[in-house]
């Protein structure tokens, strides 16, 4: 006898996928983007730069690791769902706390499998991004034409400033290091450089390799002023990673970067960040067709020829044909030419889209962290 499905995905031009729900029931409307990495599907989950997306997951293996506390990016999940191939199996790992299906349901976070992934993705390559909503009902009673419509009526990320959404209330103090067998994570106690981070939706593993690296990081919301990052009398600002379209965000973000390039303090951004710091240069971005999301992007660094293999996650990008003069292409993309990188000339400011925290993924780019401390060596010696 076949199971009924209890899990449906509309896609806003009428195609419907089914499968099997599990995690939290209900719906959710969001755009959807495919993920290939083989690791790390909590640190995804929990990354604030899904905040509007639901996932699909190109590894068929989702599940066997578990979750645990660890590992959380922030404290709830930010995706708003997530779609696998089979239905996640059952932990097996020393460091697993709780199964991906409860953790799910906990956090209200819908999830579906069974479903043939591989032509999801050639789907999001072929005709881009597309808006969709998930339902979970474990009767399996789906009204499709208002699932559809529901779909078509989501407007999208283009415009869509999210890091307000997932941005600190108020600023705090960072000092926890990266994991570290065998006693975890482990406070920084010699911190040589005071960091301003901007958290635009700051993953946690980032502000820990800051840490690592000799920083006593404070955090301020995305609405913070050049006022307020100046008054805390940095060695450093650091732009974070987080959601939505850059130049939405830009519309308060670039005034602050703008105000700190005018100081001789180092910069180094990431992911959104890389865009804000771009659009205060002078800049554009643009939207991309299906984005770059997973851990296996090789980026091809200009100046030494050196490939890196690098996790990223963005749906926006740069136009590197928008670089006004002084700022100079640092990395791209060997999979599509796309701007990965830039610096400005003759100072301690650069940036990246991809992301040297490797959570999850390879870590090739951790230099990254050491080369900001090695500025902020230069700029206060």
């Amino acid at each position: 006898m076949t199971q009924k499905p209890t899990a449906c995905l509309a896609l806003a031009d009428g195609t419907i996928f089914y499968g099997m729900g599990f995690g939290a029931t209900g719906e959710t409307v969001a755009e959807l983007c495919f993920n290939t990495a083989m690791t790390g599907y909590q640190e995804i989950m929990t990354d604030p730069s899904y905040a509007g997306q639901v996932i699909t997951f190109t590894f068929p293996h989702i599940g066997n690791t578990g979750v645990n506390v660890d590992d959380d990016e922030t404290v709830d999940p930010v995706a708003e769902g997530m779609v696998v191939k089979w239905d996640p199996t059952d932990a097996s790992n020393w460091r697993a706390t709780s199964e991906l299906k409860t953790w799910l349901a906990s956090r209200n976070r819908i999830g579906m499998g069974g479903v043939d992934t591989r032509r999801l993705t050639r789907a999001i390559r072929q005709q881009g991004a597309p808006h969709v909503a998930l339902a979970h009902d474990p009767e399996g009673k789906f009204d499709l034409e208002r699932l559809v419509a529901k779909a078509r009526a989501f407007a999208g990320l283009e415009g869509l400033d999210l890091a307000k959404d997932v941005t600190c209330a108020q600023s705090y103090r960072w000092n926890e290091m990266r994991w570290a067998w065998p006693e975890g994570h482990q406070p920084q106690t010699n911190a040589r450089h005071k960091v301003v981070a901007i958290d635009f939706g700051a993953k946690r593993s980032i502000l820990r390799c800051l840490a690592s690296a000799g920083c006593d990081v404070t955090v301020l919301p995305a609405s913070a002023t050049a006022e307020d990052v100046l008054a805390l009398k940095p060695d450093g600002v650091f732009l974070s990673n987080g959601p939505g379209d850059p130049a939405a965000t830009g519309a308060y973000a670039v005034p602050m970067i703008q105000g700190v390039l005018a100081t001789d303090i180092p910069v180094f951004g990431i992911c959104l960040g890389h865009q804000m710091l771009a659009l205060a240069l002078g800049a554009r971005t643009v939207k991309m067709n299906h984005g770059h999301h997973g851990a296996n992007h090789p980026v091809k660094d200009m100046e030494t020829g050196k490939v890196e293999i690098t996790s990223m996650n963005h749906g926006f990008t740069v136009d590197s044909q928008t670089l006004p003069a002084g700022v100079i292409e640092t990395h791209v993309s060997l999979f599509d030419g796309s701007n990965c990188g830039i610096r400005l000339d003759g100072r301690p400011v650069f940036s990246v889209q991809y992301h040297p925290e490797a959570s999850p993924g390879p870590q090739d780019s951790y230099y990254l962290f050491e080369r900001f401390a090695e500025a902020m060596d230069g700029v206060t010696a």
